[in-house]
């Protein structure tokens, strides 16, 4: 039997309780797919001989009766997940070989419901970025190609590894982390489903933090149902975070109905602004399949979506420019080497500018300056109150709209290389997903068609806190309608 790397969770679940595949011939197949995609630079640690030997463990579970829904099953993890032994660095030069001695609680409650891991995926550096171009191991390339043109295409990011490698048939799921798009705009890019829970939902405890108020770790899957059985595993109260919510997890898979009749759904009107014919016609498509599954569809306001990027880019450099003070050469890590004569501050200044990158520079630097005396009132804290209307803006929302369809970025995915001149041209691509962020919300990314590129087009749900039941429901719906079967063509 070939190509089970192509499985999907739920069919590599049914497969393996039937007794008609085991875990270590799935892992093979991963294995042996990573080792031929090389060009994707998807994997930045391959993991074998650890992934192997969880399969084995998996398939003895199974025949001492566990029947777990994840127990078998391969997965990639991101690397800003700390995973014990295993090359933990957030893709930066400046965590150079770090190597964790203990693991993170979401990778933890994966190989307790008997994942299996494949490796470490690349990443923009410290997830800061919207290509996956700003990484120590080099860019990962996205398996799709535009039609009729050679030129390598971003996977979006920072999660750019983990939805490549999904969307190749790699693995069979990823972890991913979304602090302003992160899992959604590369789930667009690649034709894969990705799931930004609620703040609070997944533990972050073990995750590199960059923005510590937005960042949320989230699964890439191949559908829907795949998304809801690795959020499920993923989600749940941990006392190491104080961010972590006290709530019960659902069963995400068994809500899955696809019916949305009595349901609302709202459009807003301000997110019409300026989008491109192509996108714009892809979200229309996306309201007529909720009617089609019983929606009501209905515009709504949120005023102040136009304030978000400036907002965004205040508080999320603030706090990165607090959590990465930590990286000083002195604990762990890239250390740079002294000259006779030099101290500490020549090693904490020297140590910094070798290690991090230029986008980690750039924001590290907006962020202290944001939050130095005489700056702090005017900038950090206005956009906090703006972070508060925004909030507000999607609890008005919410009081009269079940949930909430919008694009997931404004373009398809363009070409590496293209938006590297232009920084602010490259944070536009965050414009429809940071509020999501901002105000804490779920949201979805589902793959709908193949637009006139010939990459894959993708729309985000948004839905309201702790709905991500509801909100996996109606991205089923959604799912269901599009039919969404494309797959790159192999290239590499």
């Amino acid at each position: 039997m070939a190509d089970l790397a192509k499985l999907t969770i739920a069919d590599a679940r049914d497969m393996l309780r039937a007794g008609e595949v085991t875990s270590r011939r799935i892992t093979e197949d991963c294995l042996t797919a990573i080792e031929q995609a090389g060009a994707l630079n998807a994997f930045v640690t391959v993991t074998a001989d650890k992934a192997l030997a969880m399969a084995d463990a998996a398939d003895q579970r199974r025949e001492a009766g566990d029947d777990s829904d994840l127990l078998g099953i391969p997965i990639g993890i991101k690397d800003v997940y700390c995973t014990d032994g295993v090359r933990s660095q957030a893709a930066s030069k400046i965590l150079d070989r770090f190597t964790p001695a203990y693991e993170s609680t979401v990778t933890a409650q994966l190989w307790e419901a008997g994942a299996v891991m494949l490796g470490k995926l690349n990443m923009d550096e410290f997830a800061m970025g919207s290509s996956n171009e700003n990484s120590v191991y080099g860019p990962c390339i996205s398996p799709w190609r535009r039609a009729g043109d050679d030129a390598p295409i971003t996977p979006g990011g920072s999660s750019g590894g983990s939805a490549a490698a999904v969307a190749a048939d790699l693995c069979l799921a990823s972890t991913g982390t979304d602090t302003g798009g992160s899992i959604r705009q590369p789930a667009a890019f690649t034709g894969t489903v990705g799931i930004k829970p609620t703040y609070g939902r997944c533990s972050r405890w073990g995750v590199i933090a960059y923005a510590s108020s937005l960042d949320q770790a989230g699964p890439f899957a191949k559908t829907v149902r795949d998304a809801a059985i690795m959020l499920r595993a993923m989600a749940g109260h941990d006392p190491k975070d104080s961010t972590s919510a006290d709530l019960p997890v659902p069963d995400f898979e068994a809500v899955l109905k696809g019916d949305l009749r009595g349901k609302r759904i709202g459009i807003p009107t301000e997110y019409r602004e300026g989008l491109g014919e192509e996108i714009a016609g892809l979200w229309s498509r996306g309201a007529d399949m909720l009617r089609d599954a019983g929606a009501e569809v209905v515009d709504i306001s949120l005023p102040h979506t136009k304030y978000a990027l400036p907002a965004y880019y205040i508080i999320a450099p603030a706090e990165a420019s607090s959590n990465l003070a930590r990286y000083d050469g002195v604990r762990y890590g890239h250390r740079a080497d002294l000259h006779q004569g030099e101290g500490i501050v020549d090693m904490y200044r020297k140590t910094r500018a070798e290690g991090f990158g230029r986008e980690v520079r750039r924001r590290i630097m907006i962020g202290t300056y944001v939050l130095s005396a005489g700056y702090y009132d005017a900038y950090y804290l206005q956009a906090q109150k703006v972070r508060s209307l925004i909030k507000r803006d999607f609890d008005q929302a919410f009081a009269e709209v079940d949930a909430i369809l919008a694009p997931t970025a404004p373009t398809p995915a363009f070409a590496l290389g293209e938006m590297q001149s232009d920084p602010v041209e490259m944070y536009l691509q965050d414009v429809f997903t940071i509020t999501v962020n901002l105000a804490g919300l779920p949201g979805i990314t589902v793959p709908l068609e193949v637009g006139g590129q010939g990459l894959p087009l993708g729309l985000q749900l948004i839905g309201q806190p702790w709905g991500e039941a509801n909100l996996l429901d109606a991205a089923y719906a959604l799912e269901s309608r599009a039919s969404f079967a494309a797959k790159p063509d192999r290239w590499w």
